[in-house]
């Protein structure tokens, strides 16, 4: 009896490191394909052509950030580190999309981790950045600030504490919380994963959701009343309305891409991490990462290319191949004087910027 109890210890603390992906793929139900099919081909295809514009588009705001000095402040650093999270999301999805479907089964289990470690981290990261972002906005709006008076110093160290997260976050399977000795902790969607771990993950994000949720719906609302408020005084500065308006509908457009494109892929993983039987979570899992991507495309078309001087810098960068242009013009240095200027009636600056 003694040692056929010590045979059941050695079986439920066996470790199979040395086992393949395939292995531990057939172990979870979850079907490798050894040939490539037009699901596969699609799948690839979208995700490259996503990646490509995500790197394009981030590099571009980072490179808009570096080179004018009117963005050297912390919501644009802030912003600026969001590019730099989703071009690092861009890269780590181009390294799935060629590490995918049949070559799949060729990878070594290190390969296999380093695959998702550099998801997990991107997307940390990109989510955090989205919640930093969003406490400086909360901050700034109900103190009537065009920039937050968080120091540089401050600002960095914020920087470097969303990395160091995401880096745990995103390290933290490969360094032991697998199922590399528990086969029966495996999950389905990520089969050297363990589950508890993807319930972790997912419950931790949506957590950051509601979160942003809350701070977004309070700036909302308090930009709703302030509006209503201000348009019974007869010297109600037009320009004052149409920052509020426009704060408004970018708002809007956060909440709902954020919620679009996050939700489902952290509800999937949540119901996989509960091992939910009949659940189909393999049917959508690609579809649903690949949505979590669009949003580092869609945080830089809000986040930037809704700002008037961002736009402007754009164009400035595309077309410096075609011609010369000051570095600002005088008409520029006129309008944005203008804009920072504006005084609602509480005597403090309107912020001229719809972030």
């Amino acid at each position: 009896m003694p040692g056929c109890q010590g045979c059941q210890f050695e079986k439920m603390t066996r470790c199979y490191d040395n086992e393949t992906v395939e292995f531990f793929y057939n172990n979870s139900g979850k079907k490798l394909s050894h040939e490539w099919k037009s699901k596969d081909i699609v799948v690839v295809a979208l995700g490259l052509t996503v990646s490509i514009i995500v790197l394009l588009t981030n590099l571009l705001v980072i490179t808009a950030i570096a080179i004018n000095k009117r963005f050297h402040y912390p919501i644009y650093y802030l912003l600026g580190n969001l590019a730099a999270a989703d071009l690092f999301a861009g890269i780590a999805y181009m390294f799935l999309m060629f590490h995918t479907g049949p070559r799949t089964a060729q990878l070594s289990l290190k390969t296999w981790f380093i695959r998702h470690s550099l998801l997990d981290t991107s997307l940390t990261a990109s989510v955090v950045n989205l919640l930093a972002i969003a406490v400086e906005r909360h901050q700034t709006v109900f103190t009537m600030q065009l920039h937050s008076k968080m120091s540089n110093q401050r600002v960095m160290i914020l920087i470097c504490c969303i990395w160091i997260t995401a880096l745990l976050l995103g390290l933290i399977p490969s360094y032991g919380w697998h199922c590399l000795c528990n086969l029966d902790d495996c999950s389905r969607m990520a089969p050297l994963y363990s589950r508890r771990y993807l319930t972790f993950w997912a419950i931790s994000n949506l957590f950051i959701f509601l979160i942003m949720v809350v701070v977004y719906t309070h700036i909302f609302i308090y930009v709703k009343r302030k509006m209503a408020r201000m348009s019974k005084h007869t010297n109600f500065h037009p320009r004052y309305k149409e920052t509020m308006i426009n704060l408004i509908k970018t708002v809007i457009i956060i909440l709902s891409a954020f919620v679009i494109c996050w939700t489902p892929g952290q509800v999937v993983l949540l119901l996989d991490g509960l091992n939910c039987k009949s659940c189909n979570v393999l049917a959508v899992e690609k579809y649903f990462l690949l949505l979590a991507e669009i949003n580092s495309l869609i945080n830089a078309i809000v986040y930037s290319y809704r700002d008037n001087e961002m736009r402007s810098t754009f164009r400035k960068i595309l077309c410096f191949a075609c011609y010369r242009m000051p570095k600002y013009s005088p008409a520029s240095v006129k309008f944005s004087t203008t804009e920072h200027r504006i005084l609602p009636q509480n005597g403090h600056p309107i912020m001229d910027s719809t972030l």
